[in-house]
């Protein structure tokens, strides 16, 4: 039992808490603002507790052989959840952090430290901005997991935003980000339509009931110049606890549909989640 007590502290952009896992030792919930954001395993850093999480991970996996290293960045912190992923499965790895809360930050170093020789540099920037400084052809992958309160913040879902985030990956470089939506879809849609002006391969990986309209919920995006194993990405989602699907090619393009890219005049935060739509997976 993790005999471990709960640490609250005020932040630069919220109320974090870090709540001990009564049933894993050394594991921890984060919250901010009251809203589950990450869970760490620190004994056990490729245990993903969140669905959409572990779907990040699915695609990590599938992006290059076993074990090889790859230059990561990840916009978003929250916990370093998915920075330790990558430290542990592909060791060697080079990781850039970019998160705007530099006390959430501070929060998650001092209590969960990162391992020594981890390959992770941490920096305190708006993501966008970071990402117009880095240089040409910076990383092999790129995540963005940032939200604001609960939705992603307007100035990341614009086309000027994501030619900044094309230009920053190699060639063979794989684009990732955690979304939310609900039918009709509206965010969701344009966020597809927006890539595709810079990306030839589209996925979208989601649980059957939030592509159906059923409930609001997360999917991944995923995009790129080249084609993943699409087949071997839907055994594993389809295999997890909550099966996903994968969805590429015309089954996105008739998903995104009419869809316009979005222009930084035009640009919204993803939708306001209802009450409890957000939990543990």
């Amino acid at each position: 039992m993790n005999e471990s007590i709960p640490v609250s502290r005020t932040t630069d952009f919220g109320s974090a808490r870090l709540m001990p896992d009564v049933d894993r030792p050394r594991a921890w919930l984060l919250t901010v603002d009251g809203a589950p954001q990450s869970y760490v395993d620190l004994d056990e850093p490729t245990h993903l507790e969140f669905e959409y999480a572990r779907r990040l991970g699915y695609v990590l996996d599938a992006v290059a052989e076993d074990g090889r290293a790859l230059d990561v960045v990840h916009l978003g912190g929250g916990a370093l959840t998915l920075p330790r992923y990558v430290a542990a499965t592909r060791p060697g790895s080079r990781q850039d952090v970019v998160e705007a809360d530099a006390g959430l930050l501070d929060l998650v170093v001092e209590q969960l430290p990162l391992p020594a020789g981890s390959g992770v540099a941490l920096h305190a920037a708006d993501a966008r901005a970071w990402l117009e400084a880095a240089p040409d052809d910076h990383a092999d992958v790129l995540i963005a997991d940032v939200f604001g309160g609960s939705r992603v913040p307007a100035h990341l879902t614009t086309l000027a935003y994501a030619r900044e985030a094309e230009r920053v990956l190699r060639p063979g470089g794989v684009y990732l980000a955690n979304l939310a939506d609900a039918a009709p879809f509206g965010f969701l849609r344009s966020q597809l339509a927006t890539l595709a002006r810079y990306f030839e391969e589209l996925l979208l990986i989601a649980e059957p009931g939030v592509l159906r309209g059923r409930r609001f919920g997360n999917a991944v995006l995923v995009a790129s110049h080249r084609p993943l194993d699409t087949a071997a990405l839907a055994r594993r989602t389809a295999a997890d606890a909550f099966p996903a699907r994968v969805e590429h090619g015309a089954a996105v393009r008739e998903f995104t549909g009419g869809a316009r890219p979005v222009e930084d005049a035009d640009a919204v935060p993803s939708p306001e989640p209802p009450d409890g739509a957000f939990g543990i997976g």
